[in-house]
């Protein structure tokens, strides 16, 4: 299935769950759709915290056709699932965005680790997420993001479990593709970056780690949804964590080196 046509099925509701595991050559991409109004001290936030928000596109105000995310694209109905917040508090989860557009709405497509799963599993390296059509696991963490205007918070961070060797290889493959996320920021004791429980994720759904594997750590694009939570502003939009939207732009393209 090709990028256009996984979009296709979520617009017309044949598509409704995680993409993890979809689309594998193709980059996907989390949303933070936010008032013309903060769209600067957004892009500010993006910019200083660079491994949890890389950039992918970002749009005009009102434009939901992004030509450089991919064709036949509508950002108000191509991704499987969209979180609404007011006032900081996650007010509605919808499938499609054509009531609440507004034309001072900008878009904001941050590069996501789904992307670099491709490259990982191409090496022999096992998601358990993706062999189990699970969610992956994100945590809150207490690694503070680099303040801008209303925009703060800690980073979340996605886990994958992973033997010792994987995982020394999973970073050498992911160091390539900092526009989606890059290189882990932390491996081992998830105490360390203030995750208490690591069988009961902020987001996502739990996996299994196994006696001879480790927690790997990425920086995640759910980052933006901590921050919008903090600078509690009238009206945010989101994809639900997992549920992307894919693009039709190649992760081999994206390689820094």
């Amino acid at each position: 299935m090709t990028p256009l046509e996984l979009r296709q099925q979520v617009r017309s509701g044949a598509f409704r769950q995680p993409t993890a595991g979809y689309c594998g050559p193709y980059a996907q991409a989390n949303l933070v759709i936010l008032p013309q109004a903060h769209a600067h001290d957004f892009l500010q936030f993006s910019q200083r915290n660079q491994r949890a928000c890389p950039l992918l596109a970002v749009g005009e105000p009102g434009q939901w056709n992004l030509p450089r995310l991919g064709a036949d694209l509508d950002i108000r109905s191509d991704t499987p699932g969209y979180n609404i917040y007011r006032e900081g508090k996650l007010a509605e989860q919808t499938w499609a965005l054509h009531e609440v557009w507004r034309d001072d709405l900008v878009v904001f497509a941050i590069g996501c680790s789904f992307s670099f799963e491709h490259m990982l599993l191409e090496a022999g390296i096992r998601l358990r997420h993706v062999e189990q059509r699970r969610n992956v696991a994100m945590f809150r963490t207490n690694v503070r993001n680099h303040p801008a205007g209303p925009f703060g918070g800690e980073m979340v961070v996605s886990m994958r479990p992973m033997k010792a060797a994987d995982a020394i290889r999973a970073i050498q493959i992911t160091s390539r593709y900092p526009a989606v996320h890059g290189a882990p920021v932390h491996l081992g004791d998830p105490r360390l970056i203030g995750i208490a429980d690591i069988m009961q994720p902020d987001y996502g759904d739990a996996v299994e780690i196994m006696p001879d594997e480790i927690p790997v750590f990425w920086a995640c694009g759910v980052t933006p949804q901590e921050a919008i939570r903090h600078a509690r502003l009238p009206l945010v939009i989101t994809h639900q964590p997992g549920y992307m939207l894919v693009t039709d732009i190649l992760n081999s393209s994206l390689a820094a080196f």
